[in-house]
């Protein structure tokens, strides 16, 4: 297993776990997080990886409070636009591209790009003294690394648009109203509490999981009759899985079934 000096990076019984670990900086995307992060999702996304789920949280007392702002330095004439497609794409990108579920555990604040990265996930569960902050108008800048992609399609346009333009935090109690996030609970339980979720998933039909990102995702964009044809491909390609066949007979034989991924 690789070696991680801004991460770490934990794999154990089909359950990756990922930590931003820079503590003393609430976690920000400095340019060497922002590689290794790329390089553990991609050592998870190898076939023999093992891996089934991801979870990804933060050390410390925060999830990701952004870009490190204090690495690179100040010019009107830098691209950062061009930062954005070199390092954030890719991580986003091959995040959602994951043949597995992934869950974040939101442990603080989820400011700007950190906030895009925890709600990235298909499961996002928040300690109760979270938040999660647009920061990006706060500082002159337009909402970045899917934001605006992902954000209304959660909470909706107007709430998206507010959170954007006026830059406040929302607490985690206020993002479960607004189905932000899938569940809120006390700060000392979120660890125990995500990781015994993201153990779920890890011991479930990994292909099935893995068709419905799909199928979730694409439904934003395709037509009814798109969508249908769409579950018809996934359903023939599950039904021919070794868990599709385990899972019924274990239905059938009122047992617990043992989902190999396979």
């Amino acid at each position: 297993m690789a070696d991680y000096e801004t991460l770490i990076l934990d794999i154990e019984d089909g359950l990756a776990i990922i930590r931003l670990n820079r503590p003393e900086r609430l976690n920000a995307l400095s340019n060497a997080l922002k590689a290794e992060l790329l390089q553990a999702i991609r050592q998870i996304a190898k076939p023999d990886s093992g891996v089934r789920a991801l979870l990804i949280t933060g050390e410390g007392r925060a999830f990701c409070s952004g870009a490190d702002l204090a690495e690179g330095g100040m010019s009107t004439d830098r691209d950062m636009g061009a930062n954005l497609i070199a390092t954030y794409h890719p991580i986003l990108l091959e995040l959602a591209a994951l043949d597995m579920p992934v869950i974040s555990a939101v442990n603080g604040v989820a400011a700007g790009a950190g906030m895009s990265i925890a709600i990235s996930a298909d499961i996002v569960l928040a300690a109760r003294s979270a938040y999660f902050l647009q920061a990006f108008v706060n500082i002159g800048l337009v909402p970045d690394a899917g934001s605006t992609f992902i954000l209304p399609r959660l909470v909706g346009t107007a709430r998206a648009r507010a959170m954007m333009m006026l830059g406040e935090r929302l607490p985690a109690e206020k993002a479960l109203e607004w189905g932000l996030v899938y569940d809120v609970v006390d700060d000392d339980k979120l660890a125990g509490t995500a990781k015994a979720l993201a153990q779920k998933l890890a011991k479930g039909p990994t292909v099935a999981l893995s068709s419905i990102r799909k199928l979730m995702v694409a439904s934003h964009d395709n037509s009814y009759s798109e969508q249908l044809t769409m579950e018809a491909m996934e359903q023939r390609k599950t039904g021919r899985t070794s868990d599709c066949v385990e899972g019924v007979m274990a239905f059938i034989q009122k047992r617990e079934a043992n989902f190999t991924g396979r």
